[in-house]
């Protein structure tokens, strides 16, 4: 696909997916279903190359990310690289495989933060969404951190098999000491999308959860911020994504392919770069894949005469090839978007409790 560059500003973070291997198998992971396994991955000099560009983009927040990062044995070499390059490097960890004297060495090295995933309220919930013993393991890993003076931030997916502990859920990041409480409805996609019958809340958990959370903010304000982040096939419009396609953020997966947003291998159509084979600045200024959807040439009669296509760019251009399969449509779950009718089938549909599928472990050898 012949596509012509759209003029970008330099990206200011990037999404390291050093690797897809995990401890956890939620049936919520927005990895692709297809993981890149061990041998797929790029080797350490590989990914300090790659940091090394994105620094002279000019990138500014490196989120280490997976899969579970801890997995990878040079994760501190590659921190270390990240933060003597000037960047502000995040762990996105589940907290498994954290002892007192990875994280003392990780902080040394320059690490900035910690965003720790969390499943649900209480053990046996939460061990069983996460398809593994983990949450004892994640309360040490939050007093670790919290210990250790770093600023920690929990991330919580919401689902209809979570959200009627969703008081706890806010409870507990309150005792872990989270400086920050991400509650974030599910988005559809990888596996996510493969149980969505199992995991889409119903609207009166929807309900009920959006006072409690706004009487949680205010009750904890100053103390811990709460992001709340919509289920958004409820909703009117579409959320902005990621501040529109390839605006401020791209994310590396494990064997080098460069994406818009983490989401964008659902986009089949869509011809990914690898920085194996071409630089970053090249892919994000010049390729095909990252100027496909900037700007407002690509959008639809709908988007293109709408008054709120600089708000929210057409919606999700993965949600839309997924649900429509045409990534330039406008957004279904969009109240204007003539395929509105598509989501409004989804909602109506008979809420049924199949089993959930949970995420595959990746090949190790």
């Amino acid at each position: 696909m012949d596509v012509i560059p759209v003029a970008a500003e330099p990206p200011l973070g990037m999404l390291a997916e050093l690797t897809h291997r995990c401890p956890l198998h939620c049936s919520y992971c927005s990895n692709p279903i297809e993981l890149i396994a061990r041998e797929g991955e790029m080797s350490t000099e590989q990914w300090k190359s790659v940091i090394t560009q994105a620094r002279e983009l000019g990138v500014l927040q490196v989120h280490m990310s997976g899969g579970e990062p801890l997995a990878r044995p040079d994760l501190p070499e590659l921190v270390q690289h990240a933060s003597e390059l000037g960047c502000y490097v995040n762990l996105v960890t589940s907290g498994l495989g954290l002892t007192a004297e990875r994280l003392d060495d990780l902080i040394e090295r320059g690490m900035a933060h910690v965003q720790l995933s969390v499943q649900a309220a209480d053990a046996q919930r939460s061990d069983l969404l996460a398809g593994a013993k983990a949450f004892d393991r994640k309360i040490v890993a939050a007093e670790l951190i919290k210990k250790s003076g770093l600023p920690l931030s929990v991330n919580v997916v919401l689902h209809r098999q979570n959200h009627d502990q969703l008081a706890g859920i806010i409870k507990l990041a309150e005792r872990m000491g989270a400086d920050r409480l991400e509650l974030a409805n599910t988005q559809y996609y990888g596996w996510a999308l493969k149980n969505r019958d199992a995991l889409m809340p119903t609207p009166e958990q929807l309900a009920e959860a959006e006072p409690l959370v706004r009487a949680e903010t205010k009750r904890l304000a100053g103390t811990m911020q709460i992001i709340y982040v919509v289920a958004d096939y409820y909703e009117p419009y579409p959320k902005p994504c990621m501040y529109g396609w390839g605006a401020r953020q791209l994310t590396v997966a494990p064997n080098g392919n460069v994406l818009p947003c983490p989401a964008a291998t659902a986009i089949e159509t869509l011809e990914l770069s690898n920085v194996l084979h071409t630089s970053l600045a090249d892919i994000w200024y010049k390729s095909s894949s990252f100027n496909a959807y900037r700007g407002e040439d690509w959008m639809s009669d709908t988007c293109r005469s709408c008054d709120r296509r600089g708000q929210d760019y057409g919606g999700c251009r993965c949600q839309a090839f997924l649900l429509t399969g045409d990534a330039a449509a406008t957004d279904p779950v969009c109240s204007k978007s003539p395929q509105r009718d598509i989501v409004d089938l989804i909602l109506a549909a008979p809420r049924t409790s199949p089993a959930l599928v949970m995420r595959k472990p990746t090949v190790t050898r």
